[in-house]
């Protein structure tokens, strides 16, 4: 209202050094009369007796009688939601802890829930984080919240332990993340083969990915969190750290990636799916297809399954 109709108004009084009072545009049904009106309560505008004539009042004397007052209502509101905010926190940690919030063994979380979901978990860790992502990007976006989320928590003295795959080495977003936790205490490693989603907190809950594409499933079941910790475990024993630029260690890495893709391959995977599983483009994939039909001297993968048989090559030599 103000900007639309009276910010106008003030303009044309000020080059027209004011109005008559007896003005038929801002009389009672007049076609500024609510504007006018609005300037007169903001004290904008003023009556001088003597000419006879609503004159306006420099805005920066009103200024700081108008915006004062809501700068600091805005700041007491702020302080009034960081106090809120505390006391909810509280209250959601002691319902996350109580015997009614783990009554089922496992909830369903989906789309934007999942991701406040883990945020709010993880700040309740205590003393461990596991976490396996089979991605070779983090998405970016939340990249900084995830450096923020997990360097809050190993400040916290929490130990930490995190699994890419292999292609992950080569990913920016990837290589900033494990240079933001790494010097904090975390562990960074990367393993051939491919695997799914994973992060558990404590030893007590666990997050999987869901059946459908934006759902995740909580797991608070001690068999079966014990059973999907095995599994890290086993997986973490085979990785290699994330850090070692040793050349062995380089060409290690390489050759597993070779041996995992004759795997898909042999398996009959499609290409899309092949690339998935080592967590890396199409592109990529196809490049490694044809570093195979290179060193095997065959021009077709027909000819490159038929000489991988006939020399026994089965990718877990």
């Amino acid at each position: 209202m103000f900007e639309a109709t009276a910010t106008a108004l003030y303009e044309s009084l000020v080059a027209e050094g004011g109005v008559p009072a007896d003005d038929e545009r801002i009389c009672d049904g007049g076609e500024a009369a609510d504007a006018f009106e609005l300037l007169r309560e903001m004290g904008l505008v003023a009556l001088d007796a003597a000419e006879g004539r609503w004159v306006p009042v420099d805005p920066s004397i009103v200024q700081s009688r108008v915006v004062s007052p809501l700068g600091q209502k805005g700041a007491e509101l702020i302080a009034e939601s960081a106090q809120w905010a505390k006391a909810f926190g509280g209250l959601s940690q002691a319902w996350r802890r109580s015997p009614e919030a783990l009554r089922g063994p496992f909830s369903e979380l989906r789309g934007d829930a999942i991701r406040s979901y883990i945020t709010a978990v993880v700040s309740d860790a205590s003393e461990e984080l596991l976490t396996a992502q089979p991605q070779t990007d983090r998405a970016v976006k939340q990249l900084p919240e995830a450096i923020e989320r997990e360097v809050a928590a190993l400040r916290r003295g929490i130990k930490m332990r995190t699994l890419y795959q292999h292609a992950a080495r080569r990913s920016v977003a990837t290589a900033k993340y494990v240079a933001a936790v790494t010097p904090e205490g975390a562990q960074v490693r990367t393993l051939d083969e491919f695997f799914n989603r994973l992060i558990v907190v404590d030893r007590r809950i666990a997050i999987i990915p869901g059946r459908e594409g934006d759902s995740a499933l909580a797991v608070r079941e001690p068999s079966l969190i014990a059973y999907l910790v095995d599994i890290f475990e086993r997986s973490w024993e085979r990785a290699r750290p994330f850090t070692n630029r040793d050349t062995p260690v380089v060409r290690d890495i390489a050759d597993e990636q070779r041996a995992m893709t004759i795997r898909m391959l042999i398996g009959g995977h499609s290409d899309p799916n092949g690339a998935a599983r080592l967590g890396v483009s199409p592109r990529t994939y196809a490049g490694y297809v044809s570093e195979l039909k290179q060193e095997f001297e065959v021009e077709s993968r027909f000819q490159l399954g038929y000489e991988m048989g006939r020399r026994g090559v089965t990718g877990r030599d």
